[in-house]
C-alpha cells in the first residue's frame, strides 16, 4: 500500500489541463537523425493518423522553468535581463521576464503539440516582490495555475513560512492570520502537486508531500521525481523546517525511481532544486559544443553523475543560471540537463522521444533548448487581469515614496554597490539601538533584486525609490540583530565566506563602511581571504578585541554556512530589516540630493 500524501487531486479539477496543442521539437543539442536510423523498416517519430496505429515513437514536449521567485511583473533592472551570444563572438542583453509573457511565451510553444508537460524545479515561491509577497504568495499560485503548470519539486524558499503554510499554498485555505483577501472567497491552492520526495517528517520518515507524480497522455507515461537540495537547513530559516529532515537528493531519486519502474513507469524526470554554474553567462551558450570542456560546474554535476540511468533528464535550479548541457550518467550515457536562470526570464523546450516498445525515453534523439521569454510579444489577458486585481489591492503600500537614489543601484558583483547601502543601513539602525555597533555584514542571497532608475530598466526614471522596490530587495522579514564577536572570530567568518561549504560558490559578504580586506582569489580556500588587510577604519582588526556586529537574523543563527557568526555574545535583537533600510533612505536623500551610488570599494579583490 503507497502512503497517503497530501494531493491536489483530492479537489475538483477546474479544467482538463491535458488536453493541449504543442509546438513542434525544439532546436537542440542532438538531432533526431540518429534515432531515425535506428528505427524498424516503416516506423515514424510522429503519432497515429487517419485511424492508424500509433508508431512506435512519440515525441514529447517539456517546458520547463524554475525559480520564479513570485516575479509575476517584470523584474527590474538587471534581474530583468538576459545576456545572448551570437555567432561573432559579440553579446548583448535583452530584457525578459514576467507572467503576461511567460504565459504567451508557453501557449504559443504548445501551439501543433499533441503530447506536452509543463514542469518546474522549485522556488517558485518565497522572496517574491511585493505584489506577490504581501499576499504570501497566493498570486503567484493563481499565476501558475493559469499557466498551467503540470508539476513542480519544491525548491528552499517553499518553506520561507514553514511546512504548513506550503501546505496551505498546496491544499488551498484562507491564510491563518491574515484571512482571505479575495472579497473574502477561500483560496483554493495549487492545481499542480508539489513534490519533495527528500524532505520527511522527522517523526514518520515519510515525505511532507507527495514523493513523485506520473503523467499520462493516451498510452504514453512519464513520471516525475522532486527533490530540493540536501542542504536546505543551512539556507532557510530554522523555524520554517523544525521537525522536517532533508535526504541526500541522489539516494532519494534513485529510490523513488526504482518505486516508479515497479509502477511499469520507464520513462522518469527528476526535477531538482540544486544547480551548478556554465562556463558562460550567455543563456544560449553550448556547453557541449567543441572545447568547451564539461561546460558546467557545482553540485549538480555530482548528482546527475550518480542519479540513476533509470532517469532520463533532469531539471534543475537553485544557482539562478541559464544551461543545457548533457552529462554522463553512471553507465556512461549522455543525459540531459537543464535549468532557465530565474525570475521566469527564460524557459526551456525540451522534445523526449516516448519509444511505445520499452516504455522508455531514446536519449539519442532528446533536444533541448532555452528560449528568452521576451517582452516583444503580446501580453496574456488574463495575465494582466490577475497583476492589476492584487497590484490595486497592493498599490496604497506599494507606491509610497521612501527616498531617492542618483542612479542604478546594482546588487551584482563580489561587491555590490547595493549591498553596501544594504549594509551601511542596517549600522545606522544597530547605533540607534547601541552606540558602541563597530561595523555591519549582509549575505548577498538576501539581496534580491537592484534599485533601478531609468524606465528602461523598470524605474519611474526619476530616482524615485518606493516601498514595493525596496520590498523586492528585502523580502525576508529578518530582524537586524546585534552581538559581540572577537576580531578572531570576524575572520573565521570571513574565511567562511570562501571555504568549507562555501568553497565552490563563494557567499561573500556585503560590508558596512570603514571594514576593509583584501579577497585572493588566485588564491584556495580559506588562504582567500588575506588575514593581515583585515581592518575597521584603517586600524588592523585586533583578534582578542571584541567587535559589536550587526547582521540579519538569517546570519546570526548561522545561515549560509557562516557557523561562526551563529556564535555571538550578548545577542540584542532588534527590528525589521525592510524598515531599517526605508528609515536610511528616507533621513539620507531627497528629490534635491537623491543618494548616490556607493563605489563598493572596500573588499579588494585580486583574481
Amino acid at each position: 500500500m503507497q502512503p497517503s500524501y497530501p494531493s491536489y487531486s483530492q479537489r475538483p479539477k477546474p479544467r482538463d489541463r491535458r488536453a493541449r496543442r504543442m509546438l513542434g521539437a525544439a532546436a537542440g543539442l542532438v538531432t533526431v537523425g540518429a534515432l531515425v536510423a535506428a528505427m524498424p523498416a516503416g516506423a515514424s517519430a510522429s503519432g497515429s493518423r487517419h485511424g492508424k496505429l500509433p508508431s512506435r515513437y512519440q515525441d514529447v514536449q517539456l517546458l520547463s522553468f524554475n525559480d520564479l521567485h513570485g516575479n509575476l511583473e517584470p523584474p527590474a533592472g538587471s534581474s530583468g535581463r538576459v545576456t545572448e551570444a551570437h555567432a561573432d563572438g559579440t553579446t548583448a542583453t535583452v530584457d525578459a521576464g514576467g507572467v503576461e509573457y511567460l504565459a504567451t511565451h508557453l501557449r504559443n510553444a504548445r501551439k501543433g503539440n499533441g503530447y506536452s508537460v509543463t514542469a518546474a524545479a522549485g522556488d517558485m515561491v518565497g522572496a517574491s516582490p511585493l505584489v506577490s509577497g504581501l499576499f504570501h504568495d497566493e498570486p503567484t499560485i493563481e499565476a501558475l495555475n493559469k499557466l498551467d503548470l503540470d508539476v513542480t519539486s519544491v525548491g528552499n524558499h517553499e518553506f520561507d513560512e514553514g511546512a504548513k503554510e506550503l501546505g496551505r499554498l498546496q491544499n488551498g485555505g484562507c491564510h491563518p492570520v491574515d484571512g482571505c483577501y479575495d472579497d473574502g472567497e477561500t483560496f483554493s491552492g495549487a492545481d499542480f502537486p508539489y513534490l519533495a520526495a527528500n524532505v520527511t517528517d522527522e517523526k514518520t520518515n515519510k515525505p511532507i508531500l507527495k514523493p513523485y507524480w506520473v503523467w499520462k497522455k493516451k498510452d504514453v507515461k512519464i513520471g516525475f521525481i522532486g527533490v530540493t537540495l540536501e542542504g536546505t537547513p543551512g539556507i532557510v530559516s530554522a523555524d520554517g523546517i523544525k521537525g522536517l529532515a532533508f535526504g541526500d537528493e541522489v539516494e532519494t531519486i534513485n529510490k523513488y525511481a526504482k518505486v516508479l519502474q515497479r509502477q511499469g513507469v520507464q520513462s522518469i524526470v527528476a526535477l531538482v532544486h540544486e544547480g551548478g554554474a556554465p562556463a558562460s553567462s550567455a543563456y544560449n551558450y553550448d556547453c557541449d559544443s567543441p572545447g568547451a570542456g564539461d561546460g558546467i560546474s557545482g553540485p549538480i554535476v555530482d548528482i546527475a553523475k550518480n542519479v540513476t540511468p533509470a532517469v532520463d533528464a533532469l531539471v534543475t535550479g537553485h544557482t539562478h543560471q541559464a544551461y543545457v548541457c548533457t552529462v554522463d550518467d553512471p553507465a556512461g550515457q549522455p543525459r540531459m540537463v537543464t535549468s532557465a536562470a530565474s525570475f521566469g526570464r527564460l524557459y526551456t523546450d525540451t522534445t523526449l522521444t516516448y519509444d511505445r516498445r520499452t516504455g522508455d525515453i531514446a536519449r539519442t534523439a532528446v533536444t533541448s533548448a532555452n528560449h528568452v521569454v521576451t517582452r516583444t510579444v503580446p501580453k496574456a489577458a488574463d495575465m494582466t487581469a490577475l497583476i492589476g486585481k492584487w497590484g490595486a489591492l497592493a498599490a496604497p503600500v506599494a507606491s509610497r515614496p521612501i527616498g531617492y537614489i542618483a542612479g542604478e543601484i546594482g546588487n551584482t558583483g563580489t561587491e555590490s554597490p547595493l549591498g553596501d547601502l544594504v549594509a551601511d543601513a542596517q549600522l545606522a539602525y544597530a547605533k540607534s539601538l547601541d552606540p558602541e555597533a563597530d561595523l555591519a555584514v549582509m549575505n548577498p542571497g538576501g539581496i534580491r533584486a537592484p534599485l533601478a532608475y531609468a524606465s528602461s530598466g523598470g524605474g519611474e526614471g526619476d530616482g524615485v525609490v518606493t516601498y514595493g522596490e525596496a520590498y523586492t530587495v528585502q523580502p525576508f522579514a529578518n530582524t537586524v540583530n546585534l552581538v559581540d564577536l572577537t576580531g578572531a572570530q570576524l575572520i573565521t567568518a570571513l574565511q567562511q565566506q570562501v571555504s568549507g561549504v562555501n568553497e565552490a560558490a563563494p557567499k561573500v559578504l556585503q560590508v558596512s563602511d570603514g571594514l576593509t580586506y583584501t579577497l585572493d582569489l588566485t588564491k584556495t580556500g580559506a588562504a582567500r581571504v588575506v588575514v593581515g588587510s583585515v581592518a575597521l577604519n584603517g586600524t588592523p582588526l585586533d583578534p582578542a578585541a571584541t567587535y559589536r556586529v550587526a547582521m540579519n537574523s538569517f546570519l546570526a543563527g548561522g545561515g549560509d554556512g557562516f557557523a561562526e557568526l551563529g556564535k555571538g555574545a550578548n545577542v540584542l535583537v532588534g527590528g525589521d530589516d525592510l524598515a531599517a533600510f526605508e528609515q536610511y533612505l528616507t533621513d539620507r536623500s531627497s528629490a534635491a540630493a537623491p543618494y548616490p551610488v556607493p563605489a563598493a570599494d572596500r573588499i579588494t579583490v585580486l583574481q
